[in-house]
């Protein structure tokens, strides 16, 4: 699905110092003409990753496994990153809330990575996984219940479907009630839309999920990660949870997307299973594209390119993946030897239940929309331009309209619940009394809200 191109097409740089931008409709468009020539300049180059902000890409496959795997040439800790701490990063620029530090596992090293890792890997390995696919079985019914039986048999899944998904599942599985549910879906997704304030507005929703945890634990990741041996710090865990979020919601939207498409294509052999829609995913369209900043504790030599201390040098797991030297050495490699999960102490530690979760969305489409179909070619959609992920901007089907049954209630019963209840919805209006005054308004509810009271049967 993607293509080669000349070296000698080379896609637009920064004028300030001939970096190539990687960023902006051009890259979002064909990102592997920008990949290709990179290549051609050895293992990794530098780039602008967002506007005046320099680092150098790993494009090589073998080179990025060898960063990788060696936490003790290359660390994660960003506040080593030279050019931040000397002032020449714009104080407004869309890398900080990507590459800054934040006390959690991904820019931690060393033991401190060790502790707060185990503590996630420990809470993650109690989520049941025949209830986790009940859970994206029954957002899945929700979310396609909002537009399946409309008689106009068609919809935009990544909107509709692909970004609300995972928000759903990871609501419920970091224990949030419906108010605050529905502002830590607010928060993410103002993160990667790039929202004012939305940084800030996660935080202040997570902190208010820690107060209730401590006042009511649930059988839940959050509570989960707050009673660990390893005795994490409230602000340690609220990191955690922006973490696993981040890593957790926009990633597996856009996988959910991009298996969709390659599934629904009329390029798709017939009789493939989903896993392989996913796996062929996972290799050529890596959603978390270009990330996994690492800052080397000395000048280095990297195929001839030289590294210099604490200046970042990311991944690029999509260019990586797509490494045309791979093809000489396919055979060895294997169907999950690609780097979307990332590899080395640092590799995702819910991989598992993400290809779990992306499978389990896909074929919930399959079995509701048996005859659903793309309205465009697959060569025909549009990707978003971030470099950070690789995503569709929409994904346009169309089907014969069908109802969806009602929920029925899936893993623990929300009722179950009392510490997740707002003020119970009401189904009617008590009769008016002689003085009786007229009713407010209700305020409107948010997604997860409205699909916990789908799932009581309240709408």
């Amino acid at each position: 699905m993607h293509h080669q191109h000349d070296a000698a097409e080379i896609p637009p740089a920064c004028p300030a110092h001939g970096n190539v931008q990687l960023f902006g409709p051009g890259f979002g468009s064909d990102p592997e003409r920008f990949y290709t020539h990179l290549r051609s300049l050895g293992p990794s180059a530098p780039v602008d990753i967002a506007p005046g902000v320099e680092v150098e890409l790993v494009t090589s496959y073998e080179a990025a496994l060898s960063i990788l795997q060696n936490p003790h040439l290359f660390v994660r800790d960003s506040r080593r990153w030279k050019a931040l701490n000397e002032g020449r990063v714009p104080p407004d620029s869309p890398a900080l809330p990507m590459m800054g530090y934040r006390p959690n596992a991904l820019f931690s090293d060393g033991a401190a990575h060790a502790r707060l890792r185990l503590a996630v890997t420990d809470s993650l390995a109690t989520v049941n996984e025949l209830q986790l696919v009940r859970k994206v079985q029954q957002s899945a019914d929700y979310l396609i219940s909002r537009f399946s039986s409309e008689s106009r048999g068609q919809a935009e899944l990544m909107a509709e479907y692909a970004q609300p998904l995972p928000l759903l599942v990871f609501s419920d599985l970091f224990g949030c009630p419906p108010e605050l549910g529905d502002r830590v879906i607010a928060g993410i997704t103002g993160i990667f839309e790039g929202t004012s304030g939305a940084d800030e507005a996660l935080g202040g929703a997570l902190t208010e999920l820690i107060a209730l945890k401590h006042r009511n634990p649930g059988a839940d990741v959050t509570t989960r990660l707050m009673h660990h041996p390893a005795g994490l710090s409230d602000e340690e865990v609220l990191h955690q949870l922006v973490t696993l979020l981040s890593g957790g919601t926009a990633p597996l939207a856009a996988a959910i997307g991009t298996s969709c498409a390659l599934y629904f294509s009329e390029d798709w052999p017939v009789g493939l299973p989903v896993e392989d829609a996913v796996a062929q995913t996972l290799w050529r369209y890596a959603p978390i594209a270009n990330y996994a900043a690492h800052y080397p504790t000395q000048d280095i030599e990297l195929g001839g390119r030289s590294l210099r201390a604490n200046d970042p040098v990311l991944i690029s797991f999509a260019a990586a993946n797509t490494d045309p030297a791979l093809t000489e050495h396919s055979e060895q490699l294997g169907g999950k030897a690609h780097l979307a999960f990332g590899a080395g102490p640092h590799a995702c530690p819910a991989k598992d239940l993400a290809s779990l979760i992306v499978v389990s969305a896909v074929e919930s489409v399959l079995n509701r929309l048996p005859d659903v179909e793309m309205r465009v070619p697959f060569k025909a959609l549009a990707w978003g331009d971030a470099p950070w992920s690789r995503s569709l901007v929409t994904l346009p089907i169309r089907f014969t309209p069908r109802a969806v049954p009602s929920a029925v209630p899936v893993g623990r019963p929300v009722a179950e619940a009392a510490d997740w209840s707002a003020a119970p919805v009401q189904r009617s209006a008590p009769a008016p009394g002689p003085a009786a005054a007229p009713a407010a308004p209700r305020p409107r509810q948010g997604l997860f809200s409205r699909f916990l009271a789908w799932t009581r049967g309240e709408v």
